[in-house]
C-alpha cells in the first residue's frame, strides 16, 4: 500500500510556471521589463473605482454580469455569450479541461505561451508541440498535425514569445481546415495593441462558428495585472462549458468595478496602443542597428520584442549586463531560446538604457 498520496502520472510531467524576474540574483530589485506589464500603469478611472470602499462583506456578482454587459456593449457582442474568469489563464484552463483529457492531444505552435503545455498535462492530455514558420505560427503545419485525437487548437495571436501575428485569412483558413470536433482558442492576450490591418476576426469568427472560443484580458493594455480579470466568448455551447467549470465568485467584486471603469476609458488604451507602438518602433531599430554583432529582433505586434543573439554577443552575457544595468528581461532557455531574450516595451527612459546598455556590450559608441 502507498505510504502517502500519489500524484497522477501526467501531473508528475508538470514543471510548475516560471513567471518573470523582478530582482537580480543579489537581491537587488530590478525594473521589470520581463512580464509584459503597461508601463503606462492603469486608467485613473479604474483606480478611482478601486479606491470605492465597497462591500467586501459581501460576496460580487457570481457571473460578473455588468461587467459582461460592458465589454459585450464595447465589443458588440451578447453579453449571454460572455464569460468573466481569473485572468484568461483560468478560462484556457476550462478550455482544455472541458474538451480534452487522458488520450487526446491539444496542438499549439513550438513558441506559444509556455502555460499551454502545462494546462494539457494538467488534465493528462498530450501537448503537441507544431513547428512554425520562424516564429509565425504554420496553419499547414498545423493542419498536417491534426488527427482524431486532436481536441483543441490553442493560438495565442499575437504569439508569446515572439510577438507575431497571422491576420484574418490565414485564421479563417485555419478554421476551415479543422474538424467541426476540433476547438480553436484564440488567445488575444495583446489584442489591444495589434495594427488595425493584423486584426485578426476572431469575435467575429467566434460569434458565428460553433468550435471557435476567444479570451482576452485585462492584464496587458488596461494595466490591471495584479487584479486577474479576463473574459472569453463563443457559442453558447462553450460558454456553457465553461460557466460549468469556473471558479465561483472568480472575479471579485473590485476586480469587476475596476475593469468596468477601464472599459470606459477608452482613451488610456489608445494612448498605450500609441505609446508601445512608439517604443517597438524604436527598440527594433536599435536592434537592427546591431546587426552586424548578430542581433535580430522578431518583428512584434505586441508590447514587447523578442531578440535573437546569433553573433559574437551571447543571450547570457546580454542578461547579465541588463542586470547589472538595473533590468530584468526574460531568457528562455526553457523553451528552447537560450540565444533569445524577450523584452517588454517599456517607458522612453528606460527603453533607451536598455538599448545603451546593449549598444556598449557590443562594442558601440553610446
Amino acid at each position: 500500500m502507498p505510504t502517502q498520496p500519489e500524484l497522477k502520472p501526467w501531473i508528475n510531467e508538470i514543471r510548475a510556471y516560471v513567471p518573470g524576474k523582478s530582482k537580480a540574483d543579489d537581491g537587488r530589485e530590478l525594473v521589470k521589463l520581463s512580464a509584459n506589464e503597461n508601463p503606462l500603469g492603469c486608467s485613473k478611472a479604474a483606480l478611482e473605482a478601486l479606491r470605492e470602499p465597497g462591500h467586501p462583506e459581501l460576496y460580487p456578482d457570481p457571473g460578473a454580469l455588468p461587467l459582461a454587459d460592458a465589454i459585450g456593449a464595447l465589443h458588440g457582442i451578447n453579453p449571454a455569450q460572455i464569460v468573466c474568469g481569473t485572468g484568461s489563464g483560468e478560462l484556457l484552463h476550462c478550455a482544455v479541461q472541458a474538451f480534452a483529457g487522458p488520450g487526446d492531444e491539444v496542438l499549439f505552435s513550438k513558441y506559444s505561451f509556455s502555460l499551454y503545455p502545462l494546462i494539457a498535462r494538467k488534465f493528462g492530455a498530450t501537448p503537441v508541440f507544431v513547428e512554425d514558420d520562424d516564429f509565425v505560427v504554420s496553419v499547414d503545419n498545423i493542419l498536417e498535425r491534426v488527427t482524431d485525437k486532436t481536441k483543441v487548437v490553442l493560438l495565442d495571436n499575437p504569439n508569446n514569445p515572439g510577438g507575431t501575428a497571422i491576420g484574418r485569412d490565414e485564421v479563417r483558413r485555419l478554421h476551415a481546415g479543422l474538424p467541426p470536433s476540433v476547438l480553436l482558442v484564440l488567445d488575444q492576450a495583446y489584442g489591444e495593441y495589434v495594427e488595425d490591418e493584423m486584426d485578426d476576426g476572431g469575435l467575429e469568427l467566434a460569434a458565428s462558428a460553433n468550435n471557435v472560443l476567444v479570451t482576452r484580458t485585462f492584464s496587458k493594455a488596461y494595466g490591471l495585472a495584479g487584479l486577474r480579470i479576463g473574459w472569453a466568448t463563443g457559442a453558447p455551447n462553450l460558454i456553457d462549458a465553461l460557466n460549468r467549470l469556473r471558479g465561483a465568485f472568480n472575479v471579485s467584486a473590485q476586480g469587476q468595478n475596476a475593469a468596468i471603469a477601464a472599459l470606459a476609458d477608452q482613451q488610456f488604451v489608445a494612448n498605450s496602443r500609441k505609446v508601445n507602438a512608439a517604443g517597438r518602433a524604436k527598440l527594433a531599430g536599435a536592434i537592427a542597428a546591431l546587426g552586424n554583432h548578430g542581433l535580430r529582433a522578431i518583428p512584434s505586434q505586441a508590447n514587447f520584442m523578442l531578440v535573437l543573439f546569433e553573433g559574437d554577443v551571447s543571450a547570457e552575457s546580454a542578461l547579465q549586463a541588463l542586470s547589472e544595468a538595473g533590468y530584468a528581461v526574460r531568457h528562455m532557455p526553457g523553451q528552447g531560446l537560450p540565444n533569445a531574450l524577450r523584452i517588454t516595451i517599456g517607458s522612453e527612459e528606460h527603453m533607451e538604457e536598455v538599448v545603451a546598455t546593449l549598444r556598449a556590450l557590443c562594442g558601440e559608441p553610446a
